[in-house]
């Protein structure tokens, strides 16, 4: 997965949007304001932090090397994935998905609704 793609894998998502609070060189993924990806899309090798069930953190972590506690963030809720080409760019996207899908789950109805009908065409 190039970094372009996976910018765009990110940003397809309902509501979804790129912010910088980080830096320049750090690009955060959120939906209503809520981080669901965190990625420095120049680093060397290509890394993403996302947001995961701690059991499925847990079994990810077990099941592939390219996968481990996220870095400065919440290890039990987050894993930060090396994008070598050892995993399948359709699972990273279903990690993508399962992280968006965490952070929506907690959202307002009112700020569900609001992003429902947001995704970028």
């Amino acid at each position: 997965m190039t970094p372009d793609e996976l910018r765009r894998r990110c940003l397809e998502r309902s509501g979804a949007f790129e912010d910088f609070p980080f830096g320049d060189e750090v690009s955060v993924f959120k939906v209503a304001g809520k981080m669901f990806a965190l990625s420095h899309l120049d680093g060397r090798p290509l890394e993403v932090s996302l947001k995961c069930d701690p059991d499925l953190a847990e079994a990810l972590r077990a099941q592939h090397s390219a996968v481990r506690p996220g870095y400065h963030l919440n290890k039990r809720h987050w894993n930060t994935l090396t994008l070598d080409g050892s995993i399948d760019d359709d699972q990273i996207d279903e990690m993508i998905q399962d992280s968006y899908d965490l952070v929506t789950a907690k959202l307002t109805r009112a700020q569900r609704e609001g992003i429902a009908d947001t995704r970028p065409r």
